[in-house]
């Protein structure tokens, strides 16, 4: 083995070099040392000069306005496209005729189906009122079957008085006839005791008896009487039960027909309701045949060709462009992020195809950017990964462009806190995110 550890390394000086020399004493070579001694005192200055955190994004123009977008005109009926009133790239007015579709159900081929719906209410309706009016005279009815009803009632519990004062009358008859037996019978023992005495002759003694005969053949009479004036006393409290009976059936009867009537009013006017229904439903139907432009614009595109091609309902026919909106820009930032953007704070944004030269940290130096306002910030996650955040233009920074179109691509930057540029540097190197802060005033929320 080789015995390394005892050898001795020799330091070369390079000054006996004669190209070394040669160098060293050349005047260029010290001013290279002093322009790098400058440069790094100037980025080690510049390191302290300050920054601004920002948070950049990637968006689009769009509308401030969701009625502001573009938009699809959809059939609400199916039909068969019959005649376009329009071509892309037209300006139409609100309530514009696009497009006339055809009817395709066999519901509504009738042409006439609206006036028939119309005569068919009309009909119910006069259904209505005749039942109304049968309803009407059966009320009537039943009033006058009540009226009499208490007239019979009164008759009958006349009768009733009747029959108990004639019992009443036929009572004492019947007493007097039982005292006047009582008297004859007298008579008659007196008769018989005075002709046994000899002081009565026979022929008073018949003519007592005679009168006693027909004093016993007159309590039968009269007793038959009382009997019967009770009989016409029972008879007249079984006819008031009767007329209860009676007209009970008859007030019965008419209510059931009133109410049956009343069924059937009901029942009328909930047909006539239906076919009402139905006669606007087919009148708003027909307007529907014309499918009219909902805002002023300019349509963009025909989604939808041919004559005699059927449609189904809710199928997109056209593409509008609202003519009046309000732009915006939608942007797109990092999960990390979106604790750091509040609504109503300020970003700057640069529209592709406008000149620009953008300093991210340097705001002030930049040129080609306009300022806008966060207006709105998305809760949900979008499907590329990222939060979407709305801008509007600030009102007291310089208009946008006029010249821009809706979908044109857009760059942002949300500015920050303001730090030393080492700080950033050595943020980004340890994939730090930007410092957390809250605003220090919170503008209120626009309508």
């Amino acid at each position: 083995m080789l015995n390394l550890s005892h050898t001795q390394q020799k330091i070369v000086p390079l000054e006996q070099y004669a190209t070394v020399k040669n160098l060293s004493t050349r005047p260029h070579y010290k001013v290279l040392n002093r322009i790098i001694i400058g440069v790094c005192a100037f980025v080690f200055i510049l390191l302290f000069l300050p920054w601004t955190q920002n948070i950049s994004g990637n968006g689009a123009v769009t509308t401030l306005k969701p009625n502001q977008r573009p938009q699809t005109i959809q059939s609400v009926i199916s039909g068969r496209i019959e005649k376009w009133y329009v071509q892309e790239g037209d300006f139409v007015q609100k309530g514009d005729t696009i497009l006339f579709i055809s009817e395709i159900k066999d519901d509504y081929f009738d042409p006439n189906l609206v006036a028939n719906t119309k005569n068919q209410v009309e009909a119910k309706k006069k259904s209505v009122i005749s039942y109304g009016s049968k309803v009407k005279a059966l009320s009537n009815q039943i009033s006058a079957i009540e009226n009499e009803k208490n007239l019979k009632l009164q008759q009958a519990k006349n009768k009733i008085q009747q029959a108990m004062l004639k019992i009443k009358s036929d009572s004492i008859d019947f007493e007097a006839v039982k005292t006047q037996i009582k008297i004859a019978k007298t008579q008659f023992n007196r008769s018989v005791q005075l002709n046994k005495e000899g002081l009565k002759p026979l022929t008073d003694v018949e003519e007592k008896r005679l009168k006693l005969q027909e004093a016993e053949a007159k309590i039968i009479t009269q007793e038959n009487k009382l009997l019967a004036s009770k009989n016409e006393f029972i008879n007249a409290k079984v006819e008031i039960n009767r007329i209860q009976a009676e007209y009970n059936e008859k007030a019965s009867k008419a209510q059931s027909d009133q109410f049956t009537a009343l069924s059937s009013q009901f029942d009328t006017e909930a047909q006539v309701t239906k076919l009402e229904n139905q006669y606007v439903n087919y009148s708003i139907r027909n307007g529907m045949y014309y499918i009219k432009a909902p805002q002023s614009g300019y349509v963009n595109r025909a989604l939808q060709a041919g004559i005699g091609e059927t449609i189904k309902e809710g199928t997109s026919i056209v593409s509008i462009m609202p003519a009046d909106y309000e732009i915006a820009v939608e942007s797109y930032i990092d999960p990390i992020d979106l604790p750091l953007v509040h609504r109503g704070e300020k970003i700057r944004v640069w529209f592709d195809g406008w000149p620009r030269i953008v300093f991210s940290g340097w705001p002030n130096m930049s040129y080609g950017t306009f300022g806008g306002r966060v207006a709105a910030i998305e809760n949900a996650i979008s499907e590329n990964g990222k939060f979407r955040i709305l801008i509007a233009p600030d009102p007291n920074d310089a208009p946008w462009p006029k010249q821009l179109s809706i979908g044109s691509g857009a760059q942002t930057i949300a500015l920050l806190n303001d730090v030393p540029i080492w700080y950033e540097i050595w943020r980004n190197l340890n994939g730090f995110p930007p410092n957390y802060y809250k605003p220090k005033t919170t503008t209120a929320k626009e309508k």
